[in-house]
């Protein structure tokens, strides 16, 4: 991630990359998310380490940042004899965009505030004068 707002506006950058900059995500995080975009059936754990090939801790941990964010549900399946295990989806598009965008906004009203409060404190300090030459 670049270190500034100019070098990430200068960067070539991926709607993909959203949920880096947004939500702090991991490309494990990414890769698993397009996983479960891409596929035509909700996932097991198990299912999504095999396809990222990594362990199902990993796979699991990057799962919970994804259910964190709101960029993945959950859903019980229950066996008939009893016990139950859990599949994993992509967020609706819509509710997930929905939402980076109020954090954005979020975000442009408090730096919005940031930069007034410079234009505060500095804004009233005379700039030092240079020497009117002779």
């Amino acid at each position: 991630m670049p270190d500034s707002m100019a070098e990430m506006l200068r960067q070539d950058m991926k709607c993909e990359g959203l949920l880096e900059c947004l939500h702090g995500l991991k490309d494990l995080d990414r890769e698993c998310f397009e996983t479960l975009a891409e596929s035509d059936e909700r996932l097991t754990v198990d299912e999504i380490a095999e396809r990222v090939e990594r362990e199902r801790s990993t796979a699991y941990r990057s799962i919970q940042r994804l259910l964190q964010t709101g960029l993945v549900q959950k859903e019980q399946v229950n066996y008939e004899q009893g016990g139950y295990y859990h599949v994993y989806y992509p967020a609706d598009p819509e509710e997930v965009a929905d939402d980076m965008q109020r954090l954005l906004n979020d975000w442009y009203a408090q730096i919005g505030t940031l930069i007034q409060e410079f234009r505060t404190k500095y804004g009233d300090e005379v700039a030092p004068q240079a020497p009117s030459e002779m």
